[in-house]
């Protein structure tokens, strides 16, 4: 008989990745049941996803909601978001409501009797660089809730992803911008050298999550810091470059005018970077852990020049 996988974030690019990774994998498709929990079970999304799997009505800001959702649930994959409500949280409340997140889910089920849970969590800027970088809360709320998760009576492993490669095709302030004598440039208040971890979110999420499905006792208690390699933001040019056929260079732009640029959260975009190049995505060790879970995922993972190949970059 087939364990219930509950999927939180099933229509978004974590949860969807996860839900189609299982459902292909002939081992995994038969270990699993999958049930999706979204907000709004009568979305575009979720009535797609209602051909091919269970679909539930859950909310992750409404505790009361995940009593039932998770009902029978073996194992649970679960994502937060900054976006929950309807306007981004960043900041002390932005924390906490994804803290709060979290923590709905993993209490949830933990009382419904579920098994094992994995969580997206991140690494925290204030406590890798010692409390000078404090304003990336969506990371620091993730790994809070990472350990309270590790604290509870269930057994848990976390995938931490890179940045999403989807950024440079969905997010119009990420693309390149034209310049006044018909260049391209990518900006950014990093140094050209700074490097920064890349994942295909939706392509392969799955593969990491995937491997703690295939072989949970193995990697209890594991963080897969999920991401395909380390690219450095003139590498991230050259390859837009090649993949557009435009000549992209990167320029470190003073933060002043990128916060102009940046239509939300730009304090916790700009932050980050900075935080990420003077410290490491992951902390010093970064290339050993991404390193790490390169050799353990589920499969091929995308490679930026991959990924590019097949999704265009928006050029305005």
């Amino acid at each position: 008989m087939s364990s219930i996988l509950a999927v939180f974030g099933a229509t978004g690019k974590q949860g969807s990745s996860v839900v189609n990774y299982v459902l292909n994998d002939p081992e995994l498709s038969r270990k699993y049941k999958i049930r999706a929990i979204t907000r709004d079970v009568n979305s575009e999304k979720a009535k797609k996803l209602e051909e091919k799997v269970e679909v539930v009505r859950g909310d992750v800001l409404d505790r009361s909601s995940l009593g039932t959702a998770l009902a029978g649930v073996h194992t649970v994959f679960a994502v937060t978001t900054p976006f929950a409500t309807n306007v981004p949280l960043f900041g002390p409340k932005g924390l906490e409501s994804e803290y709060n997140q979290a923590k709905n889910i993993a209490d949830a089920a933990v009382e419904q009797g579920a098994q094992y849970i994995i969580f997206s969590t991140l690494p925290s800027p204030t406590k890798i660089s010692g409390g000078k970088w404090t304003s990336v809360t969506p990371f620091d709320a993730k790994e809070k809730a990472e350990q309270y998760i590790r604290g509870l009576p269930i057994k848990s492993a976390f995938v931490s992803p890179g940045g999403f490669m989807e950024n440079y095709v969905d997010l119009g302030f990420w693309s390149p911008k034209r310049t006044p004598d018909g260049g391209w440039i990518l900006v950014g208040s990093a140094s050209p050298k700074a490097e920064y971890p890349l994942v295909d979110a939706v392509g392969n999420t799955g593969n990491f999550v995937g491997a703690i499905l295939a072989e949970p006792d193995k990697y209890e208690g594991k963080i897969f810091h999920a991401a395909t390699a380390l690219y450095s933001w003139e590498e991230i040019a050259a390859i837009i470059s090649k993949a557009t056929g435009k000549n992209v260079v990167y320029k470190q732009t003073p933060v002043e005018e990128l916060e102009k640029m940046i239509p939300f959260g730009a304090e916790v975009f700009i932050d980050g970077f900075q935080f990420m190049e003077e410290f490491g995505y992951y902390g010093p060790d970064s290339r050993k852990l991404i390193a790490w879970a390169v050799d353990n995922a589920r499969g091929k993972l995308t490679t930026f020049e991959e990924y590019l190949s097949t999704h265009p970059v928006q050029m305005e």
